[in-house]
């Protein structure tokens, strides 16, 4: 019987017993699947990435505060969301190439439903915290897996402009988030709003379970050896040097204390040795490092993860601190506050579907990343010169390049990662881009929190004097909507000790996006057209799949389809 080729039918008329229809009955690679099964993957992925990426906490933490009565410990719900995603996102790349698409799929998404579920049923503080720590866990997974089987099943070309579609679902979740968490708290309770992501859960597991079957090339490994070469050092060190970095700038500038105090001394010491042991846990213990050290050696990985993590800063800032500028200085509500980030959140998706339309129209990504990566700059600039005399121009649509141009940064910086590496570490290299993404988060959102609490102790000591001005102080800085029920004389002064000290966050994140910038301008243009090679000197032996099958078990059926597929 003649081997099988480009040419050969799908469909024979073959016996049972023939060597074609066993060729037939092999397994499915990512680009022989069917378009519907292509649509239902992407769907399953993209519901739990919409669900991961709303940002209801903001909105219900009065909420919370009030039946809980720990409001000091509130500031940590957000927190320990984002911490548990900078630690295990880059872990997912892993699990996706030693597991299967599918596994590392629904482990992420059964985090991530699971922490979210607890949340909505915790009974104190501490349980509500520790659910969203959970919660993260898979909720960075997702967006690392979206963006994996996006690269499984279209060309590098066609690849930015799926993902752009991605992009929708992310801005909807941080578009509609803050709104609807509010309603949903205002209508039923905060728990409902955590409570009524559930069936959507269910929903996206139930379709990655039912088609997310394709294999990759690679061999198997057991569930034991899978658990076995999990880079467990890694995550502990990783999580202990990231969470006490936040503890350490909490208690020293959030909280004020002296260099001197125990409390500043310990996280700041612990986080520093922790580093030391997750940088040698990398390179020398691990056998599959989450961090992947030899993509520390390629200058387009390294550029790629710098810009991740200064864009992922200014974002977080931006996102955090520019409604509290209209709360405290302009006295508008919480829920004006929050709409003034919408322009934002809805230039976002049209930002990335611009950068996937054009890299799939040209084959190019540079020029568009030059371009447009300029506006989140020249954003933060129009920011942090707003008055409270500002039009509403200014006040509503100073923030959209942001939005707009980090968008298009993300979706070519991710393309020309991909572009610049062999098809066979693209699972990894993935989640390194993210990794350096999400400690850019937890960044922007310390950092920034350490810059306004310093200055904003410091303006308020310029201008409150008296014997009661320490407990007038510490009230304003912990309570930001107390400020208009102060009297006329206190409330200028607090509105203005607000106003410049989140005018400094808004630089810092206007810096942040502009040094971006800079660092991407050594990355090379590269032709998407361009087929690539895997690497079969792998270092860590990085070729795993799901069911697992030879490489070239696949190939005659995915080129027969690939044009098809790629349009």
């Amino acid at each position: 019987m003649p081997a099988a080729s480009e040419n050969t039918p799908l469909l024979s008329d073959a016996n049972p017993g023939s060597d074609d229809n066993t060729n037939l009955q092999r397994p499915l690679g990512p680009l022989d699947i069917s378009k519907t099964a292509r649509y239902c993957i992407l769907l399953g992925v993209w519901t739990a990435t919409f669900l991961s990426v709303m940002t209801l906490v903001p909105t219900m933490l009065p909420s919370i505060s009030s039946e809980f009565h720990k409001s000091h410990q509130a500031s940590w719900l957000g927190t320990a969301y984002l911490l548990a995603t900078c630690t295990f996102t880059p872990l997912y790349g892993r699990l996706s190439d030693v597991m299967g698409r599918r596994a590392a799929a629904q482990t992420a998404v059964f985090f991530a439903g699971f922490g979210t579920i607890a949340c909505g049923l915790s009974t104190n503080m501490e349980l509500l915290i520790a659910s969203r720590f959970i919660a993260g866990i898979g909720g960075g997974g997702v967006s690392t897996i979206a963006a994996i089987v996006v690269s499984d099943m279209y060309s590098l070309r066609a690849r930015g402009l799926a993902q752009s579609v991605a992009s929708v679902f992310n801005g909807l979740g941080f578009g509609v988030g803050g709104p609807l968490g509010g309603l949903v708290t205002d209508w039923f309770g905060w728990r409902w709003a955590f409570l009524l992501q559930t069936p959507l859960f269910i929903i996206s597991l139930l379709l990655i379970s039912w088609n997310l079957n394709y294999v990759t090339p690679g061999k198997g490994k057991s569930t034991i050896e899978v658990l076995k070469r999990i880079d467990y050092l890694g995550i502990v060190s990783l999580l202990i040097s990231t969470g006490s970095i936040l503890v350490f700038l909490s208690t020293r500038y959030n909280e004020g204390l002296p260099w001197s105090d125990i409390s500043v001394i310990i996280p700041l010491t612990l986080s520093l040795v922790s580093f030391v042991l997750f940088v040698i846990a990398e390179i020398f213990v691990s056998k599959e490092p989450i961090l992947a050290p030899f993509l520390l050696k390629q200058k387009v990985p390294v550029l790629v993860g710098i810009s991740n993590f200064l864009v992922s800063s200014c974002n977080f800032a931006m996102s955090y601190y520019f409604p509290m500028w209209f709360q405290t200085v302009l006295l508008t509500s919480a829920a004006i506050a929050g709409l003034h980030s919408l322009p934002s959140s809805a230039a976002m998706p049209i930002g990335s579907i611009f950068a996937g339309w054009y890299m799939h129209r040209t084959g190019r990504y540079k020029k568009i990343n030059l371009i447009f990566g300029i506006l989140p700059f020249v954003a933060g600039v129009l920011i942090a010169q707003i008055r409270e005399d500002s039009g509403p121009i200014q006040s509503w649509f100073s923030i959209t390049p942001i939005g707009f141009g980090n968008a298009i940064v993300l979706q070519t910086t991710l393309v020309a990662l991909l572009a610049h590496i062999p098809e066979n570490h693209m699972a990894v290299a993935t989640g390194f881009a993210r990794l350096f993404g999400s400690i850019g988060q937890v960044a922007g959102v310390a950092v920034s929190s350490a810059l306004f609490q310093s200055l904003l102790d410091t303006e308020l000591r310029k201008r409150i004097k008296g014997p009661d001005s320490e407990e007038i102080i510490r009230r304003i800085r912990q309570n930001a909507r107390l400020v208009e029920t102060l009297p006329a004389d206190q409330q200028r002064i607090a509105r203005d000790s607000y106003d410049v000290s989140l005018k400094a966050v808004f630089w810092f994140a206007a810096f942040s996006t502009l040094l971006a910038y800079v660092v991407r301008l050594p990355i090379p243009e590269k032709d998407l057209d361009r087929p690539k090679k895997a690497d079969n000197g792998s270092p860590n032996d990085e070729q795993n799949g799901d069911s697992q099958i030879a490489p070239d078990q696949t190939s005659s059926a995915a080129e027969a389809r690939t044009n098809d597929i790629r349009k």
